[in-house]
């Protein structure tokens, strides 16, 4: 057992909660624990969905929320071959494409933040028409609202990342569901956030059954967007049952390729294989 990610608790609202009740985490390399999270219910979801709506209450202005998200690129930065580590302990990628992750969402931080100071509205052409003559008008960009978030196992940090950092770019607090798989990366980033200045509630991450998690989401009303990542039935399933949402999916596929008459066999074949069974969980 790794000793540093013996135990990991949930963040509501700014407070790192144990609920009595643990998830192991196990390599699938070799099966062993390399971590256990506090397990979260229905209960603590509302706590943090809770949390989440009371810190939009008091919006964050975009030039903070660009300080914040470079900080925490710089700061997965610093500790890349820690956070590398992580991911490989979790989920049994290599170390290479571990880093490569980790440099990723980095990355998807830093884009991040760049948007955050960019966001705005438009000028309409209201002189288009001939009852616009001498009329000026403009639309602004409002933040949505409580994004609840589910990630997959696959890529632990990164998909994470790509839930999160948009989010916050755009002033929308986020309730995270990582895979309950893979769910050390996902607290560690929460950590980064907190350090980087993320005030209580903009980032709450809860651990737990999918199926009680996710109707929480579902049926909130102050939820405003879900965003999934994951299997297709689950994915449409979630779409289905929340037609009063904005709801954003990235569903698994079957990753069709097109190989031409003039290819290198060879060469196809082995980057089809890599791809195909690379991020399984079991590299």
């Amino acid at each position: 057992m790794v000793a540093a990610l013996t135990e990991k608790r949930l963040l509501i609202g700014g407070e790192w909660i144990e609920t009595g009740d643990w998830l192991d985490v196990r390599s699938p390399f070799n099966g062993e624990v390399v971590g256990r999270v506090a397990k979260a219910g229905a209960h603590e979801v509302g706590q943090a969905v809770d949390a989440a709506e009371k810190a939009m209450r008091e919006p964050l202005p975009a030039h903070k929320r660009a300080e914040i998200l470079v900080k925490v690129a710089g700061a997965l930065g610093r500790r890349h071959d820690e956070v590398a580590r992580i991911i490989s302990d979790e989920a049994g990628k290599p170390m290479k494409a571990a880093r490569v992750e980790a440099q990723r969402a980095m990355s998807t931080y830093t884009f991040a933040a760049v948007e955050a100071r960019k966001l705005a509205g438009e000028m309409v052409p209201m002189d288009a028409a001939q009852a616009g003559s001498g009329k000026l008008a403009f639309t602004l960009r409002q933040p949505i609202g409580v994004v609840g978030a589910i990630s997959p196992f696959n890529f632990p940090l990164n998909l994470v990342a790509h839930k999160v950092a948009p989010a916050l770019a755009a002033g929308c607090p986020v309730v995270l569901k990582p895979a309950s798989q893979t769910p050390l990366s996902a607290l560690l980033l929460a950590e980064l956030e907190r350090e980087a200045g993320l005030p209580a509630g903009w980032l709450n991450v809860i651990v737990g059954p999918a199926s009680q998690i996710g109707d929480v989401l579902v049926e909130d009303e102050r939820v405003k967007l879900i965003t999934f990542t994951g299997s297709g039935e689950v994915g449409w399933k979630l779409q289905e049952r929340a037609p009063r949402k904005r709801v954003k999916l990235e569903l698994g596929n079957s990753t069709p390729v097109i190989v031409t008459a003039d290819a290198d066999l060879d060469l196809a074949s082995t980057k089809l294989a890599e791809n195909a069974f690379s991020f399984a969980g079991q590299s």
